[in-house]
């Protein structure tokens, strides 16, 4: 097994402190929170070995389906997730859901490392309360943005190295110790299990029964044309199609019953003469 670098360590790290203090800013950083993919993108790039990479955080990223952030906060960090997640994976050789026992711990730490990111903002907050009193526009912007971001970098980089670069390699030995182990065997069984509740978050927060209808027919296509070895691409433009069907069908639907309620009132207005 091929231990990961004090580079790879450092430049996944600074990845993490970038997307975690908001440095690209706008709603980019926050789409980049969110999700695991492109964390897992730029771990597979790093550790070279792209293709295993998206593999994993695919799985990784069923199990963030339907989570939302109400106030900033989420009960688990998928970018964190993924940035140790990933690496420990493509190390050990292990199956994705193998990758998933791993990450959950992994973000639940990330959320609480997070929580203490706001707790050293409260502190920055006193220089912003200063540049507003003396009405200095350069000194607001630079409490407001520069400060913690740097201070996020501060908190995150240094610590997700660490976790990279001496526990990465120890989690990735311990599990592929177990491997073929009855432990081993709850880690998978586990990590299927948490990827399938995070399909049924997402059915959850769409909450229109409706619409469940597609669910079970994307279900039922993955099982029945299984042996034709379609890929996910392939499904994404068939489930495309079958969405602008259906939006065609309920325009035409919506257009049809104004028409109809006109023509009933016509109907009506010709009685009244009668």
């Amino acid at each position: 097994m091929e231990n990961i670098t004090a580079m790879q360590s450092m430049l996944i790290a600074l990845w993490v402190g970038a997307v975690m203090s908001r440095a690209f800013l706008g709603g980019a950083t926050l789409t980049l929170r969110f999700s695991p993919l492109m964390t897992g993108l730029i771990a597979g790039i790093v550790m070279g070995d792209v293709q295993q990479a998206m593999i994993i955080t695919a799985a990784i990223q069923l199990i963030y389906m339907g989570v939302f952030s109400p106030g900033g906060t989420m009960p688990s960090e998928p970018s964190i997730a993924a940035a140790i997640a990933v690496p420990v994976a493509l190390m050990g050789n292990l199956q994705p859901e193998a990758a998933i026992a791993v990450a959950v711990p992994v973000g639940l730490l990330g959320a609480y490392l997070y929580q203490f990111r706001f707790f050293i903002n409260t502190f920055l907050g006193k220089y912003t309360d200063k540049a507003v009193e003396d009405l200095n526009d350069g000194a607001i912007v630079r409490s407001i943005i520069l400060y913690p971001t740097i201070a996020s970098f501060l908190l995150f980089v240094p610590l997700v190295f660490i976790a990279l670069y001496f526990g990465a390699p120890v989690i990735a030995d311990v599990i592929t110790a177990l491997e073929g182990t009855v432990v081993f065997h709850i880690l998978t069984v586990v990590g299927g299990g948490l990827a399938a509740i995070g399909i049924a978050t997402t059915i959850y927060v769409i909450g229109r029964k409706d619409y469940m209808v597609f669910f079970l027919l994307a279900y039922l296509m993955s099982v029945v044309l299984s042996s034709l070895s379609i890929t996910m691409v392939t499904y994404a433009i068939i489930g495309a199609l079958i969405a602008a069907i259906f939006v065609l069908a309920k325009g035409q639907g919506a257009k049809a019953a104004p028409a109809s309620a006109g023509s009933a009132s016509l109907d009506d207005d010709d009685d009244d003469d009668f």
